[in-house]
């Protein structure tokens, strides 16, 4: 198992001494100039949507562009460039674009009619398929997405002990209302949930010695690799000593799997060997439709359960909507076999190992961290990551603006070597000032 982390601290390299915002004024004009039919609709969008968006990651300087289509590895954008997507629409797309056997299944679920308001069969069959793919999962219900599934499990978790703390860590996100930023002086977020959290370092040791000296700590929710967070993976040995802690204080185990579950045919679980009580699941697993998880022990998903005096409910309109059921079991059916997962997270580690050899070489004060298919590039001054982002961008490959990475299956090896050249060229033109 490969847990990149550089060998010698890039962050001490030297920076290069050139004018980062001239670059990064330069690269700007050149991105407005090739696509003036984004920068329109991202004027037009600035009018309805505050930021011009409704997802502020995908917001980047000096515009986002729009996508027209996508397909394969590739988007294509309102003003006709194609992209080599390295995003993977951060872990969800791991599928690839519009692959054909989900397409198949949405249509054959839209012929037999959607928002049905009952139970149906495929939410069995998907039930069946995750339940027999991660081996902390007795039992499971559906959500809408990943955000969903973490509330859930919190609440399900807290229900369960009685208690009311909820244990997490610095720089974790869970979703859209469960952010907890680089700090660990508390909850910051002012769009969090009002639970009782207590927020401890990351992958530290020590730091469990707070954490587990509250009596009211109910439960611990935790990304084994930090996708938010820049890819920060945990050790096996702050995992260990965190699955025993919980054993010892009855404290619930909570793997947030949203996104690492693509780690390993069986999940980050699988490829770590912990194995938590709860695991929250989400992104990819819903074929590219919108889609959330939590399952677990049956002792805890019995809270949901009337015939064995649980007392929980759970609404949602569209928890089991037929399109997201019919295209999760499609996708674990046809796409995710165990060799499929395999590959794509070997060409994961090997492209990181690429790019650390590549910062290496240039003597570049960059580096990049993660596990298998989730990757991140990081730079000890900011605006070197931006400059990797536009000129990627402007030899035809999508990275996030903020260095992340989610390869897709459909992402090749002559993909990855065109992506290391790009970054290769950046640095050779940074190398006279470094």
């Amino acid at each position: 198992m490969t847990l990149t982390e550089p060998s010698a601290d890039p962050a001490q390299r030297p920076m290069p001494v050139v004018d980062l915002d001239a670059l990064i004024a330069a690269a700007h004009t050149d991105y407005r100039q090739a696509r003036p039919l984004s920068q329109a609709a991202d004027e037009r969008a600035r009018q309805v949507m505050p930021g011009g968006n409704t997802r502020s990651v995908l917001d980047f300087a000096p515009f986002p562009f729009r996508v027209d289509r996508g397909e394969g590895s590739e988007l294509t954008d309102v003003d006709g460039l194609r992209y080599i997507d390295f995003c993977g629409n951060y872990t969800a797309a791991l599928l690839g674009h519009s692959p054909e056997p989900i397409k198949e299944a949405i249509v054959a679920a839209l012929d037999r009619g959607w928002a049905l308001g009952a139970t149906h069969e495929k939410e069995i069959e998907l039930a069946e398929l995750i339940c027999a793919r991660f081996e902390s999962i007795e039992q499971v219900r559906f959500t809408n997405s990943g955000t969903e599934a973490n509330l859930m499990a919190i609440g399900t978790a807290l229900h369960h002990t009685g208690r009311s703390t909820v244990g997490v860590f610095d720089r974790a996100y869970h979703g859209g209302v469960l952010g907890f930023g680089p700090s660990i002086d508390g909850p910051h977020h002012p769009l969090n949930v009002p639970h009782q959290f207590h927020v401890a370092p990351f992958d530290d040791l020590a730091g469990l010695e707070s954490l587990f000296a509250d009596p009211d700590l109910g439960c611990v929710l935790v990304e084994v690799v930090q996708g938010s967070g820049g890819c920060r993976p945990a050790s096996i040995e702050f995992l260990t000593e965190l699955r025993r802690r919980c054993n010892e204080h009855g404290v619930v185990l909570i793997f947030d799997e949203v996104m690492t579950s693509r780690l390993a045919p069986g999940g980050a679980q699988e490829r770590f060997g912990v194995i938590p009580d709860m695991t929250t699941l989400g992104k990819y697993l819903g074929g590219g439709m919108t889609f959330g998880a939590f399952g677990g022990r049956r002792e805890f998903l019995a809270a949901f359960d009337p015939s064995q005096g649980g007392a929980l409910t759970q609404a949602g309109t569209f928890n089991n909507n037929i399109v997201s059921m019919s295209a999760a079991v499609a996708a674990l059916t046809h796409e995710l076999a165990a060799e499929q997962i395999t590959a794509v997270n070997d060409r994961g580690d090997d492209l990181r190992d690429r790019l650390n050899n590549t910062f290496s070489a240039a003597n570049a004060p960059m580096w990049a961290t993660g596990v298998g298919s989730m990757v991140c590039i990081h730079g000890a001054d900011d605006r070197l990551v931006e400059l990797v982002f536009h000129a990627a961008l402007k030899d035809g490959m999508y990275v996030a603006r903020r260095g992340f990475m989610a390869l897709s299956m459909a992402i090749t090896a002559q993909d990855c070597d065109a992506l290391i050249a790009s970054v290769d060229n950046f640095l050779t033109s940074l190398n006279p000032h470094l």
